[in-house]
């Protein structure tokens, strides 16, 4: 298998400054249809998604829920922005109905490769309630179009998992411990992120859309991953640094600018309530496992956190 050739992270920072607000997605596609190996992947989903559906079964809850008149159904999960749609089949293992969705439709593409070539690296967690399905979808997550392809209302959501992005190698490997494999190695591939890989500008629009994405409380989670928390405040990105007190403000108050001060830190007001159309956090720790790039001097620094709408 050839190996692409690996776009430095400085060369996709500069690429991506040349896009500003609303067309910095278009930015991101045109580096998927450049076709050349994209530096944040890691070829295979966070480790850090997988105990959390592991472990904290409680509080997400598993793949099969229940309506209003006690009819069994499959959980449906959204991964925005999911790359090569790795943590899409890893949903799907655990049961739930998975999909993925891409701006780029050369990422689509990939993520359909993906599940053709890597499918059985995916095994089925629970035989009881089987694999859900898979759906990769190309549109732009701030509209809802892909919505009325996939069939799925607004609110239809009961998992969304943001995922932000990790600077990796393109060096061929072997699956990490958990995922089945027949002994191939394959290149480094995986996700990009978004809250992180976003324009910060980007930001209140982001958290708006998840309360328009998300299934009412307490069926709906939003899942993220949060990283760069160690990064320095004023440095470039993407990945943008993204600390913990700014996963806070923004979802704590959907659709609001916030502004951040000349060091690069969200301003926090103590005061301020949250917005009624807020989410809530219910669920925040340091995960036991993370990608090497969620780390620094063997430190683990990325953090979880799970929310939820308050009404």
């Amino acid at each position: 298998m050839t190996v692409p050739t690996k776009i430095e992270p400085k060369d996709v920072q500069a690429h991506l400054s040349q896009f500003k607000g609303d067309s910095y997605r278009d930015g991101w596609a045109s580096l998927w249809d450049k076709g050349e190996g994209l530096p944040w992947d890691k070829g295979f989903p966070n480790p850090a998604l997988e105990d959390a559906l592991v472990q904290r079964r409680g509080t997400i809850g598993g793949a099969v829920g229940q309506d209003t008149q006690g009819q069994s159904y499959r959980r449906k999960a959204l991964v925005p922005g999911c790359g090569r749609g790795v943590d899409v089949l890893l949903l799907a293992s655990f049961g739930f109905d998975a999909y993925g969705l891409e701006y780029s439709a050369t990422a689509v593409e990939a993520c359909k490769r993906e599940e053709a070539e890597n499918h059985s690296w995916y095994r089925v967690r629970d035989q009881n309630v089987g694999q859900g399905k898979v759906t990769f979808v190309q549109g732009d997550f701030f509209d809802d179009a892909w919505l009325q392809t996939i069939g799925v209302p607004l609110n239809g959501f009961d998992i969304v998992y943001d995922y932000t992005f990790h600077f990796g190698s393109e060096l061929p490997r072997t699956p990490p411990v958990g995922y089945t494999t027949e002994g191939e190695e394959r290149p480094e591939t995986d996700t990009g992120g978004f809250f992180c890989a976003l324009e910060p500008s980007m930001r209140p629009k982001w958290a708006l859309r998840h309360t328009q994405l998300l299934a009412p409380s307490p069926a709906g989670n939003l899942i993220c991953l949060e990283f760069p928390r160690h990064k320095d405040p004023k440095a470039p990105g993407p990945p943008f640094p993204s600390s913990s007190e700014a996963y806070m403000e923004h979802l704590s108050h959907p659709g609001e600018d916030i502004p951040y001060n000349d060091q690069g830190l969200i301003k926090q007001d103590p005061l301020r309530a949250p917005s009624k159309a807020g989410l809530e956090r219910v669920a925040y720790w340091q995960p036991e496992r993370t990608h090497e790039m969620g780390q620094e001097n063997g430190k683990i620094e990325d953090r979880v956190s799970i929310w939820r709408r308050r009404n």
